[in-house]
C-alpha cells in the first residue's frame, strides 16, 4: 500500500488529474479526450476555452502517435492533465532518437519565438508548402499546437542512452484557452519530475492513474478509456470482462464512501490506478472515508475474505434476494461481487488522517490463465 501512497501524494502535490503511460493509438485518443472534456465541465472553463484545449490535445495526441518508434518504447510514452491555479496543464513524453534532437529543438525555438500576431501566418505558408510524409509534415504539427492557444510551448529532453532521449512537451491553458509560457528565461521548464513519474509507472507496471473526485461522467470516460485499452491488448475476452466488471464495482465504492469535494481536497483526493504485474491486473482504489463508517466496512471485508469460492457465490445469491430499499445489501454485494469475479482476497488498509477522516485504500486482483 506504500506505492498508493507515494501516487497519492505526488499526483496531490504537483496537482495531476490523469496520467497514462503506454502505447497511444487512434482508439485511445477518443477517451482520452472525453475524459479531460468530462472534467472541464465541472471547471470554469467556457466553451472556447474547451474547444481550444480539446483541439491542441487532439494535435499532442497525434504528435505523440506519429513520432514514436511503435516497436521500441512505444510502451514508455506519457500522457498527462494538471491542474493550475486558472486552468489546466497538458503534458506528453515519448522516446525519440537522440539524433533528431537538435533539429526539432531549432524548430520549437523558433516557434516560441514567433510573436502570437504571425503564428497563423507562418502556419499557413507552412501548409502551403510543406512536404508532406507519413509523419506529418516537417514542423507543422508543432505549430499548430502554437496557433490553438496563441502562445509558446514547453518543453524538455532527457538523455535515455546514446541512442535515445526522452521529449517531454507541455503547455498550460487557462479558462478562456489562451495559453501560458512556463519556459521565461528566470524560470526555465523542466521535464524531469515527469519523467520521474513515467519511471515510476514502468518499474511498478502502472498504465493509469486517475486522481480527483470521481463524478458518473468522469468515472464513464475512465471506464470507456480502459475497455478500450483491454481490447487492444492480447487477452481473452472473459479476462477483459472480469476486470471491467470489477473496475466498475471499485468505482462505485470510492463514489458510495466519498464526504464531497472539499474535504477530499484538504485531506486526500481519491485516486484510481490499473496495474498489469506478471499476467496479474491489480485495480487499486484510495479514497477518504469518515472514521464512523471503517469498522463497519472492516468488518464486511473480514467477512468477505473468510468465504471461498463456493461460499462467495452462495453469499452473493442471498445478498441479491434480500436486496431492498433501504437496506444495506447493496453496498455488500459490491465488494462481494469483486471477490467473487476476481477469484483473490479485498486487500485493504485504512489510514487515520485526523479525528474526523481516514484514508481507505482497496486493492484487487485478477490473474490472467498461463498460456
Amino acid at each position: 500500500m506504500d506505492l498508493t501512497r507515494r501516487i497519492r501524494d505526488k499526483m496531490m502535490n504537483e496537482r495531476l488529474m490523469f496520467v497514462y503511460r503506454g502505447v497511444v493509438t487512434n482508439e485511445n485518443s477518443v477517451p482520452l479526450l472525453m475524459l479531460l472534456e468530462k472534467e472541464m465541465k465541472n471547471s470554469e472553463f467556457g466553451f472556447v476555452g474547451r474547444k481550444r484545449l480539446f483541439m491542441f490535445v487532439l494535435e499532442s495526441l497525434q504528435n505523440v502517435s506519429r513520432h514514436t518508434n511503435k516497436i521500441h518504447h512505444a510502451s514508455m510514452s506519457l500522457v498527462l492533465y494538471s491542474k493550475t491555479d486558472t486552468g489546466y496543464t497538458v503534458t506528453t513524453g515519448n522516446v525519440l532518437p537522440t539524433e533528431s534532437i537538435n533539429d526539432l529543438k531549432i524548430r520549437l525555438e523558433e516557434i516560441n519565438n514567433l510573436e502570437t500576431k504571425d503564428i497563423r501566418n507562418v502556419y499557413r505558408q507552412m501548409l502551403s508548402t510543406a512536404e508532406f510524409n507519413d509523419k506529418g509534415g516537417a514542423g507543422l504539427g508543432l505549430i499548430e499546437m502554437a496557433k490553438k492557444t496563441g502562445n509558446k510551448l514547453d518543453y524538455d529532453f532527457v538523455t535515455l542512452d546514446n541512442e535515445y532521449s526522452y521529449f517531454i512537451l507541455s503547455k498550460t491553458v487557462d479558462s478562456v484557452g489562451v495559453g501560458s509560457h512556463q519556459g521565461v528565461r528566470e524560470q526555465p521548464f523542466h521535464g524531469e519530475s515527469v519523467f520521474q513519474l513515467e519511471r515510476l509507472m514502468a518499474e511498478n507496471n502502472i498504465y493509469l492513474i486517475w486522481s480527483g473526485h470521481i463524478t458518473p461522467d468522469v468515472g464513464k470516460e475512465v471506464l470507456s478509456f480502459t475497455e478500450t485499452k483491454l481490447s487492444e491488448e492480447d487477452i481473452e475476452s472473459n479476462i477483459r470482462k472480469r476486470v471491467f466488471s470489477i473496475l466498475v464495482e471499485i468505482l462505485e465504492n470510492v463514489a458510495k464512501y466519498s464526504p464531497g469535494r472539499e474535504p477530499e481536497k484538504q485531506f486526500g483526493m481519491p485516486v484510481a490506478m490499473i496495474r498489469m504485474d506478471e499476467k496479474v491486473y491489480s485495480l487499486t482504489t484510495g479514497n477518504l472515508i469518515i472514521n464512523t463508517s471503517v469498522d463497519h466496512l472492516k468488518g464486511k471485508l473480514d467477512a468477505i475474505n473468510n468465504y471461498d469460492k463456493a461460499g462467495l457465490k452462495e453469499l452473493f445469491r442471498k445478498a441479491l434476494s434480500g436486496q431492498s430499499i433501504g437496506s444495506d445489501s447493496s453496498g455488500n454485494m459490491g465488494l462481494i461481487d469483486m471477490a467473487r469475479k476476481s477469484g483473490s482476497k479485498l486487500e485493504y488498509q485504512f489510514e487515520k488522517i485526523n479525528d474526523l477522516y481516514s484514508y481507505y485504500t482497496l486493492t484487487v486482483k485478477v490473474e490472467t490463465p498461463a498460456v
